[in-house]
């Protein structure tokens, strides 16, 4: 995944708020990455209400494209 890609924010690994809670199922864009415990990828993604948020890796998956109205 890179920057600038859509993703949905597809599970949640760990408790976390209600406000993080809501955000499972959203799709966002990814602003920037963010290193975990020494081994694994995090993204920060931002949402339509101009939040952001960081999820770990196998949180989020590639948003699918939708196409456009004809």
């Amino acid at each position: 995944m890179e920057v600038g890609q859509k993703v949905r924010v597809c599970r949640l690994r760990d408790r976390v708020s209600p406000v993080v809670a809501r955000r499972l199922g959203e799709v966002g864009v990814i602003r920037d990455y963010k290193m975990t415990d020494g081994s694994g990828v995090g993204f920060l993604i931002q949402f339509d209400d101009n939040s952001a948020t960081w999820f770990f890796e196998d949180e989020v998956e590639l948003a699918p494209v939708s196409k456009g109205k004809r």
